[in-house]
């Protein structure tokens, strides 16, 4: 018995849409699908490389991408984050090939254009040298045999950016440099990523209930927090084409019994309590709903829980009229009808039994990031640039062999850190009102 929960009532936090919990049921249903991975971008063994500026090197949505690889889809791949504070894409046309190319990457994220588009409203010239050296890079990248996605730049806010013209003229700038991405996307056989729009209608969504001082693009208006970066990585995610099943659980009350999707695994089903070990974690959020420097306050408003989040429970002979179902610490009311068609927990419950193991895992993967930063600003760039001046001595290629053997260390530590988690789900029937 759980004794200490919060109890919430679910009609209190909108009512759910019927036919959107059955599809979501429906699409979780293509988790072992060979179709659905076949349709993703990721391939095993994947190095991902995430390219950009300082919003890059904030080490916030790279982060968030990464974890999202490591514990939500857990996919065999390696994530290097390449950020470069104050960079500009022709900035980073003369270090790609030291700094990200000699890593081989497989698969690149680029996400360029907050400072090419000059803090302005819109030149021409920029917008010329921004598709000519964007253009440079996908080809580049892929003729060294990555895919390519390109992202576009993001957005500024409309309260707290005061670098440059008015917030709105910018945003049209930038809404112009993101059209210039995608056609650089299509015409380089990338895959474009739309970061610029779905910030646009988050920041108004997201204001309209906190109010203005509700940044999502950062306290300076164009470097975002936590709640920003969020958005961000769902954009690059969803280009990558993930499914996004996390996982879904299926009770039957009447015989006590119960079954689980891939990367699940019943152990037991005793008096309604169901006691699962999962391999794969939901995303986990955290921190004061009304604080942009968390994430728990910005997913209503976009579908990161829908599209990439989907941890169900389905309860298909339910009969009581509502149910009260305990994940953690947590209570949460349901209707016998939104328990038959499915209801996403991760959605539901923020603070639920895997968000203590998912943050060891994310503090692990940021340290890693760091180091990253570290050693290829610090390091492999400083480097290659001495390789132009000296003679090339065997002291290079051993400093290089230093910096990959902890990048790899780093990331294997990321890795380990990611265990099975059992956790409890308990339904009971609630009492007659």
């Amino acid at each position: 018995m759980i004794l200490e929960t919060t109890m919430i009532t679910y009609s209190s936090r909108g009512c759910r849409n019927t036919l959107a919990s059955l599809l979501l049921v429906a699409l979780a249903t293509l988790v072992a699908s060979p179709l659905a991975w076949a349709e993703s971008m990721l391939k095993e063994n994947d190095r991902i490389a995430i390219v950009g500026d300082s919003i890059t090197e904030q080490k916030q949505y790279s982060v968030f991408m990464e974890c999202y690889l490591t514990m939500c889809q857990p996919t065999p791949v390696e994530v290097i984050q390449f950020g470069w504070s104050g960079e500009s894409s022709w900035g980073f046309v003369k270090r790609m090939q030291n700094d990200v190319l000699s890593f081989k990457p497989t698969l690149v994220t680029t996400c360029y254009g907050m400072n090419d588009a000059g803090y302005r409203a819109t030149d021409p010239k920029l917008a010329d040298q921004y598709r000519n050296t964007m253009t440079q890079i996908s080809k580049a990248f892929t003729d060294a045999g990555a895919r390519v996605i390109v992202g576009s730049p993001g957005a500024v806010d409309p309260d707290t950016f005061k670098r440059g013209p008015a917030p709105e003229v910018y945003n049209q700038t930038l809404s112009d440099f993101a059209k210039i991405s995608e056609e650089v996307a299509q015409a380089t056989g990338g895959t474009y990523a739309n970061i610029h729009q779905p910030l646009m209608d988050v920041i108004g969504k997201a204001k309209a209930k906190y109010g203005a001082k509700y940044h999502v693009t950062g306290g300076d208006g164009y470097h975002p927090a936590a709640n920003g970066h969020l958005v961000m990585a769902y954009g690059f995610l969803k280009a990558m084409k993930l499914e996004g099943e996390i996982g879904t659980i299926t009770v039957k009350l009447t015989d006590q019994t119960a079954t689980a999707s891939a990367d699940h695994q019943v152990k037991g089903v005793t008096k309604n309590v169901i006691t699962v070990e999962s391999k794969r974690y939901p995303f986990c959020f955290g921190g004061d709903p009304k604080s942009p420097n968390a994430t728990s306050g910005i997913t209503e408003f976009f579908p990161f829980n829908q599209d990439l989040n989907r941890f169900m429970l389905v309860v298909p002979d339910a009969t009581a009229d509502k149910y009260n179902v305990t994940w953690g610490a947590t209570t949460v009311q349901y209707t016998k009808d939104q328990l038959n068609a499915g209801v996403n927990l991760a959605a539901d419950i923020v603070q639920n039994p895997f968000s203590e193991s998912f943050n060891i895992v994310e503090r692990a993967i940021r340290e890693k990031q760091n180091f990253e930063t570290t050693a290829i600003k610090g390091l492999i760039n400083t480097l290659g640039n001495l390789r132009t001046k000296m003679p090339n001595d065997p002291a290079f290629d051993a400093a290089e062999e230093v910096v990959r053997k902890e990048q790899q260390r780093l990331a294997k530590r990321a890795k380990d850190a990611f265990v099975p988690v059992t956790h409890t789900i308990q339904i009971e029937a609630a009492p007659a009102q």
